[in-house]
């Protein structure tokens, strides 16, 4: 182990934060002459009533360096957390908390594809609006050196930048899920597992849909776009409004570090992502030779396995020490060893850095038919996409890069090694992908289930036209199944009646978990247990709406709690039997009496949205479209922390779009803040505020308005 020693010892001395500051302020005293191209009086921040940024500019590389300027007035330290752990920085800011993602980032080569693709396929357009925002966190850092976590990361570059999206989008691909599983030796069975665990099951969802005129009364297109994300950190969405002369004006979400919007709508048309699940990811199992070390057989030849070593930062008694961790290269992709041998990754996202780009050009589409060109780029790896427009055009696809797979194996388990038969080397076009464009139904709809039920019947992808090495979903959940039921009560509708779907909150009958089967639960005869008597007739006869005020979805709420172990217990598929249930229905009475002194208690005095010292009562529960996740509190209260996020509802009229738009808790992450929580009462009784693209508005409204400087 190899003792760190930082650029000078006064680091760890007294004079630590001294030194700190003096070296900061030298370093972008420095750099700031070869950064400074963007000139902060071309470009306007407004502030509106709730805070969100409006930036207004020329050019969008203005834009660019205006975002990353307000984004760290409100979020600075999330921005360096991202950049830190895409850029194996993090351990050293956090220590062993940190080294997960610093090993991840070295592991898939993130700095190597940067270094090889940057300069010949990232786009001059896009290299101004990178350096820009590059810029502004860089400017930002030198007026705020108090606020830099770590020095190593300065200054922010294009690259560094591009680095963590690698990182991310490698995540979301599922690559670092199957990296622990070959590190814990816990591949017996390769699939994209439904029942992961019961507590992170709404932690990424969303939901879209959208409405043409063929279904809307008034003859104007709807779009809802629905995110289920975590409420706080780097995949929490930020609000924002970006305009410029070069045809930019869009309105939507990004998260951390993010240098452009990735949903929203401008102009002429919106989207919306939810995740999606497809196979995307293969793990290869390497044959080895049976005595020389480090090399494999591949097609009757010998490799030799490319070594390296991943460099992390742990403290002990304050001291920095670098840990070295080994892994390998294969012809298939980064490698690791565990007690069962080798095994190689392979993902389509480890080889692509043009994400960003592709999204930032989907906001400056103009039609469909820009917004699928764009599409074919094939750059961002996953996720459905639910889309309309002015033009009464919507859209879905199930989107992702899918490998091209070698028929004959079994995909879904771990795939040999030695045979470039299963070498894939390309993914699926887009033409080649589960869509819908201009169903005669008038609508389409996702809510992270399958892509061949997303319109009608009659219109819906044929499953069997897609090869099932694709792996994509083929259930419905209880959201899909509850919202199929609220848009085929409508022949036609309003826009308020698009409103109360979007704001629906009630469990459909059957349930129909994907993950998990309870519905035992609503069987079980009250009058045999009268122990729990109450508590059951209270669950059996709730109308399954999650309400605030609700008693029957207070009960549900805490026994859904209870039921992890009992999870953990069954095999699949997961069943739970009368006597799990009736087991957790009994600590399901235990935790009311002790925390709350009575037998019915309101979902809203168990479930709490917490900021600050704000704590109010707050509804929806896992898997109802207003989806909420929550952990254990205090006082035996739980608090969501995942779950509907940014919500923006669109209807696209002659005039222009309408817009109306909430956030869970506000636009700044900083206590301090007006803005840190006042969106929370709107949110918890389903109001949206208004928003809008018109400039001259915004700024007759504006509350403050200024320079990036």
């Amino acid at each position: 182990m190899k003792v760190y020693l930082p650029l000078n010892i006064l680091y760890f001395m007294n004079f630590k934060k001294i030194h700190f500051l003096i070296f900061v302020s030298l370093f972008f005293f420095v750099t700031s002459y070869v950064l400074s191209q963007i000139n902060p009086e071309n470009i306007t921040i407004a502030r509106d009533e709730y805070g969100v940024p409006h930036i207004f500019a020329k050019t969008d590389a203005e834009l660019a360096y205006g975002l990353a300027w307000a984004h760290s007035e409100d979020d600075f330290k999330t921005i360096q957390q991202s950049y830190l752990a895409g850029n194996a920085i993090l351990s050293k800011h956090i220590g062993l908390k940190g080294s997960g993602a610093d090993f991840l980032t070295q592991f898939i080569g993130s700095d190597e594809i940067v270094e090889k693709d940057y300069e010949n396929k990232i786009s001059p357009e896009y290299k101004k609006i990178l350096e820009a925002y590059s810029q502004g966190i860089n400017s930002f850092a030198k007026k705020h050196p108090k606020e830099v976590l770590h020095p190593d990361l300065f200054p922010v570059t294009p690259k560094k930048m591009l680095k963590y999206a690698h990182l991310q989008l490698f995540i979301s691909s599922e690559g670092d899920y199957w990296t622990k599983k070959i590190i814990k030796n816990d591949l017996n069975y390769k699939i994209i597992d439904q029942s992961i665990d019961l507590y992170s099951k709404q932690e990424k969802g969303s939901n879209t849909f959208g409405f043409n005129s063929i279904k809307t009364k008034d003859k104007n297109t709807y779009l809802a776009i629905n995110t289920h994300q975590p409420l706080d950190g780097p995949v929490s969405w930020y609000e924002v409004h970006l305009q410029s002369d070069e045809g930019t004006n869009i309105l939507g979400g990004l998260f951390a570090g993010s240098p452009n919007v990735l949903i929203g709508v401008n102009e002429n048309l919106g989207w919306c992502h939810t995740v999606n699940r497809p196979d995307k990811t293969d793990v290869y199992a390497l044959e080895m030779h049976p005595k020389k070390r480090y090399k494999y057989l591949v097609d009757g030849k010998y490799y030799d396995l490319e070594k390296h070593k991943a460099e992390v930062s742990v403290k002990i008694l304050g001291i920095p020490f670098k840990v070295n961790k080994r892994y390998f290269k294969s012809i298939y992709g980064p490698t690791l060893k565990n007690i069962s041998g080798y095994y190689s990754l392979r993902t389509p996202s480890l080889n692509e850095i043009r994400a960003l780009e592709q999204w930032w050009k989907m906001g400056k589409s103009k039609n469909f038919s820009e917004f699928y060109s764009t599409l074919k780029m094939k750059a961002v790896p996953g996720y459905n996409i639910g889309y309309a427009d002015k033009n009464d055009t919507i859209f879905y696809i199930s989107n992702g890069l899918i490998p091209k797979r070698a028929t004959g194996y079994d995909w879904k388990n771990v795939v040999p090694g030695n045979t470039k038969k299963t070498l894939w080397t390309t993914t699926y076009d887009i033409e080649e992908l589960p869509q819908v464009l201009q169903p005669s139904s008038g609508y389409f709809y996702n809510t992270n289930h399958s892509p061949f039920l997303s319109t009608s019947i009659e219109e819906n992808p044929i499953k069997e036209d897609f090869s099932k090495d694709m792996g994509f979903e083929t259930f419905n959940n209880n959201r899909s199944t509850r919202l199929k039921s609220l848009i085929d009560q409508h022949s036609e509708l309003d826009y308020e009646d698009f409103k109360k779907i979007k704001y629906d909150n009630k469990l459909p009958t059957p349930l129909a978990y994907t993950w998990m089967d309870i519905n035992a639960l609503f069987e079980i005869k009250a009058d045999e247990y009268p122990e729990i008597r109450d508590i059951l007739i209270d669950i059996q006869q709730w109308d399954r709406k999650t309400d605030i005020n609700s008693i029957g979805a207070g009960a549900y709420a805490i026994l859904y709690f209870k039921l992890g172990k009992y999870y953990r217990m069954l095999s699949e598929p997961k069943i739970f039997p009368k006597t799990f249930l009736i087991k957790a229905l009994k600590e399901t009475k235990e935790h009311m009496l002790k925390y709350f002194g009575k037998e019915k208690v309101q979902l809203g005095e168990f479930q709490k949205l917490v900021r600050g010292n704000k704590e109010i009562p707050i509804f929806g529960l896992r898997d109802v479209l207003t989806a909420m996740k929550s952990i254990p509190y205090k006082k035996g209260m739980s608090r969501v922390v995942a779950g509907e996020s940014y919500i923006e509802l669109v209807k696209f009229t002659p005039n222009g779009p309408e817009i109306e738009s909430i956030i869970s808790y506000g636009s700044s992450d900083d206590p301090k803040s007006l803005h840190y929580n006042d969106q929370m009462d709107e949110y918890a009784s389903f109001k949206t505020k208004k928003m809008t693209l018109d400039k001259q508005l915004i700024l007759s409204k504006a509350i403050k308005i200024y320079n990036p400087k």
